[in-house]
């Protein structure tokens, strides 16, 4: 876990609740936040968070998913281990200052960092503290502590009552009736928009955030999906981070971290993902209850059951190995022809780009025959279908472009029923004949 440090801290506890590693990843300066003036785009932010006080504008392209560095490095295995997740509705990112658990006047999420921080030693599981949007009068109205996998909310904790929720709840695994516990139903999506953190968290939330809204009004997902900005939870550069915590099909909660999120991929989050408990790997930074190694192998495994072999160097970059038969076998056609075609010819042998469609096809027949995951012990039903894109971003310096994930059947997965049936006709014709004249013969 210690190798997590070059990933912008995430969140962890230590006796110092004013650290850089305290567990709430929210920041410290309400000074900022209470006398200097804020930034040009309403957030409270340092000069340094800002890329420089030089005046330079501040949009999309430095900051935003056009930035340099957007999807540059491999996501998997960037989730430090923790095993239970306790987020405080609090306010509006707007007004959190950069380290909201050290906030002078802001007492209870400080003193709740404190608590946390002082008692971690004595909990049973490995807890993060992060801090949501909180809006009186809502489901998540201020004072509001929801915590997972338990799928429990606690009503209106105030700073009086800290120290008694802590050690009844995170401690003893218990209950604090005065809190009136309640659980939780259906999925819950926080999108880290901890401006006054790191600019690029600032400028890619907010975006997701009304792009998960509008997707779940359109499709009338109200009440069963909900989204929330959250403060930082470790990984700026990954920005849009998402996390989501949902049932799977045994039941269990699960918490799923997504990194270098685009409003376009909330679609297919919330289609493959929250719809039909299906990984998206080529965003898929985590898991809750593994540690970074196995979160590397878990991804591995899910490669592997699919029936390729993926070798990841960066967030999207995907080589896939197929063995092909060494007879004469031709598919490309016309594809030779075309300019950008990835058909090639060596030899007695060929290989063929498929389509996007054909693709999804071939892996859907493949999933059809899966009855276990080695994510986190899932089982998979069957005709459970894989939805993933087979397109992939590919950066490098002159731009962006796209490759696709080749394969093509040999002889024996192309045979059919009726080949079968129309053999075996043959066969008793043969045989018949035979019969037929070795009677003649005799007579």
């Amino acid at each position: 876990m210690g190798s997590g440090r070059d990933r912008e801290d995430p969140l962890s506890f230590t006796s110092n609740p004013s650290s850089a590693s305290s567990p709430v990843t929210v920041s410290d300066y309400l000074d900022t936040f209470l006398g200097e003036p804020t930034s040009r785009s309403g957030s409270f932010q340092s000069d340094s968070l800002l890329g420089g006080g030089g005046g330079e504008s501040i949009n999309d392209s430095d900051f935003g998913f056009a930035r340099p560095d957007f999807r540059s490095e491999q996501l998997a295995g960037t989730v430090q281990f923790y095993e239970r997740h306790v987020f405080l509705c609090y306010k509006k990112p707007s007004v959190w200052p950069a380290r909201i658990e050290a906030a002078e006047f802001d007492r209870l999420p400080r003193l709740l960092s404190a608590a946390v921080s002082a008692r971690k030693g004595s909990m049973k599981k490995e807890t993060r503290l992060t801090i949501c949007e909180g809006h009186d009068g809502t489901e998540t109205s201020n004072g509001d502590v929801l915590i997972f996998p338990d799928m429990i909310r606690y009503r209106r904790l105030t700073h009086f009552d800290v120290e008694t929720f802590v050690e009844e709840v995170l401690v003893k695994d218990g209950e604090w009736l005065p809190g009136n516990p309640g659980l939780l139903k259906g999925s819950y999506v926080f999108v880290c928009s901890h401006g006054s953190r790191d600019r690029r968290c600032g400028v890619c939330g907010p975006s997701l955030v009304s792009r998960f809204r509008e997707e779940l009004e359109f499709h009338g997902l109200q009440g069963k999906v909900s989204v929330s900005p959250c403060s930082h939870i470790g990984g700026h550069k990954y920005a849009g981070n998402v996390i989501i915590y949902r049932s799977n099909i045994n039941r269990e909660v699960t918490g799923h971290w997504y990194g270098y999120v685009t409003p376009e991929d909330v679609p297919i989050l919330l289609e493959q993902h929250i719809n039909k408990g299906e990984i998206v790997d080529r965003l898929w930074r985590g898991e809750m209850g593994l540690s970074e190694e196995e979160q590397k192998k878990t991804q591995k495994g899910r490669f592997q059951l699919n029936g390729s072999v993926h070798t990841i160097k960066s967030n999207v970059k995907v080589t896939q190995q197929s063995s092909f038969p060494s007879a004469d076998v031709s598919c490309c056609q016309s594809r030779a022809a075309e300019p950008n075609g990835c058909c090639q010819q060596n030899g007695n042998s060929s290989s063929c780009c498929q389509d996007d469609t054909t693709l999804m096809l071939s892996l859907e027949a493949s999933e059809d025959n899966q009855l276990e995951s080695e994510n986190n012990n899932e089982k998979l039903t069957p005709g459970r279908k894989v939805a993933e894109k087979t397109f992939f971003r590919i950066n490098s310096d002159k731009g962006s472009s796209t490759r696709k994930v080749c394969g093509i059947p040999t002889w024996l997965e192309s045979w059919e029923r009726e080949d079968t049936y129309a053999a075996l006709a043959v066969v008793c014709a043969v045989a018949s004949v035979a019969v037929a004249y070795t009677c003649y013969k005799q007579l």
